[in-house]
């Protein structure tokens, strides 16, 4: 399969397998006619005496004064030199990718009057894993991501730095050793390059990616949490859901059904005289599912962004270049913050899970552990839990409902989503934590029920935890278990579906 940049749509799985090189993309003739026709416009258009911006013209405030044609190449240098002001640590090395594949998509489009020598350099540092290196702090998410796409973008000229081996390296000499030149930039070039949400983007579809297989494992780790404590089967009938239909609602409930299918634990206590379970297992639908929900409008929103044009001005013919606003990362940055409470929730409702099957209630012993008072059992696992819960809280705080103005007050509402992109990847980092001890407990808790057995798929992932962490029968160190559990949580080695 071959993906025709600036013309085929792109979604999640389509921009992963881009990047994992699973499928190959490439310009096809409709794309380059756009890119060169587009171009077309911009030359002319720099060779007037009419002011258009980001053409002829300084930049945000500067927006007034015109620049010569003679000094249209220095102006975009500095434009990229000038903005890469970004600080703190570097981005994974996957999402500047990320960022590379969705910056070639959009100005493929021909919107934006960029030469199709500096999409092809692009291009060739995709092929070539040059891989630019880009901070992750300082982007307020509205010109665009302006400072990380500057840093994207720098070695381009020959500046800058890329990733080599793992380890952080100047741009130049790595440049020479593939024979690759230093560009010069012509007449909106540069604000082509930096105009654009790529930043919030990259982060969006990251986070996507991973929140896909945590929705997934949160649903199998709350059946294996109840079928440890011989919890019912009657919240997730079909009827229920029916008469209260939200997608999400009615995904789960049907998946639990099938993960207690043909499950002997479960018809072991069929009759018992228990009426209700608490909330964080019978109401696993209703969480689950709105988390669901959260993911699957970020999902809408994520691929609206990735086919669309976000750098400004656009070029639309030869005489006009509409200066707007496409460039707002606000449509991303509310969906993040929604987002961020979706996963949140997982792990709130994960940690109530922990906590109960410690009780010692439902004919489980307290702390999961046969031996007490000598021994503490799984006590201690619950406070890492807790904390990583109450992280996860901290960072909920909505950065899309706050707004600094910048640029003298030209760019005076701006949508903080670059930070909204940054967070929820770290919320979802806790949920993975989180839900690795939820596991570790729940497969505890199942092997008081033996001999019953479990569903195959349940009964498939026991075993995937009992090759890395044996069941406990006296205190012992955990941090080896709960980070073999973690590794198992990051490698999606669970059976899911």
């Amino acid at each position: 399969m071959m993906f025709k940049y600036g013309v085929d749509r792109l979604d999640v799985n389509m921009v992963n397998a881009i990047a994992d090189g699973s499928v190959k993309a490439h310009l096809c003739q409709e794309a380059l006619d756009k890119v060169n026709k587009s171009r077309q416009n911009v030359d002319k258009m720099a060779s007037s005496d009419k002011a258009i911006y980001g053409i002829n013209t300084g930049f945000g405030p500067l927006c007034d004064t015109q620049i010569s044609p003679e000094e249209t190449h220095l102006l975009q240098k500095n434009l990229l030199i000038t903005h890469a002001v970004g600080v703190g640590e570097p981005i994974a090395k996957p999402i500047s990718k990320l960022m590379l594949i969705t910056k070639v998509h959009a100005l493929s489009q021909g919107f934006s009057g960029i030469r199709l020598d500096v999409i092809q350099r692009m291009l060739a540092f995709i092929d070539l894993d040059l891989i630019p290196v880009v901070p992750e702090q300082g982007s307020v998410g509205a010109s665009g991501d302006l400072a990380p796409l500057s840093h994207l973008f720098l070695p381009l000229i020959g500046e800058g730095e890329l990733w080599q081996n793992g380890e952080v390296v100047p741009a130049a000499p790595l440049l020479r050793e593939h024979g690759l030149a230093p560009l010069e930039l012509h007449a909106k070039e540069g604000l082509a390059l930096i105009n654009g949400t790529q930043f919030i983007l990259s982060h969006a579809i990251t986070a996507l990616t991973k929140m896909r297989y945590l929705l997934d494992l949160a649903d199998i780790t709350g059946a294996m949490s109840i079928e440890g404590m011989q919890g019912s089967e009657s919240p997730f009938r079909a009827e229920l859901h029916e008469i209260r239909a939200f997608v999400g609602n009615v995904e789960v409930a049907k998946r639990m059904r099938r993960f207690f299918n043909g499950s002997e634990n479960m018809a072991a206590h069929q009759g018992c005289d228990r009426v209700q379970d608490p909330y964080s297992l019978r109401c696993i639908p209703q969480v689950h599912g709105a988390s669901r929900n959260a993911y699957y409008h970020l999902k809408e929103m994520a691929e609206i962004e990735m086919n669309s044009v976000t750098d400004n001005p656009i070029v639309v013919s030869a005489e006009e270049a509409i200066s707007g606003g496409g460039f707002h990362g606000q449509p991303l940055a509310m969906v993040l913050d929604y987002a961020s409470i979706a996963a949140s929730e997982l792990g709130n409702i994960s940690d109530r899970r922990c906590y109960l099957l410690l009780e010692g209630l439902h004919g489980l012993p307290r702390l999961l552990t046969s031996s007490g008072g000598l021994n503490s059992g799984m006590m201690i696992p619950q406070y890492a839990t807790a904390a990583l819960v109450t992280e996860n809280k901290s960072l909920c705080f909505p950065p899309s409902a706050d707004s600094v103005p910048t640029s003298m007050g030209q760019e005076d509402h701006v949508s903080m989503g670059s930070i909204s992109g940054r967070k929820l990847n770290q919320i979802l980092g806790n949920i993975e934590k989180i839900f690795a001890i939820e596991l570790m407990y729940a497969a505890q808790a199942i092997e008081f029920r033996r001999p019953n057995k479990c569903s195959d798929i349940i009964e498939q992932n026991l075993k995937v935890i009992r090759e890395k962490v044996a069941k406990l029968e006296e205190d012992r160190l955990l941090k080896p278990d709960i980070d073999a559990m973690i590794t198992l949580v990051k490698t999606q080695a669970f059976t899911v579906n």
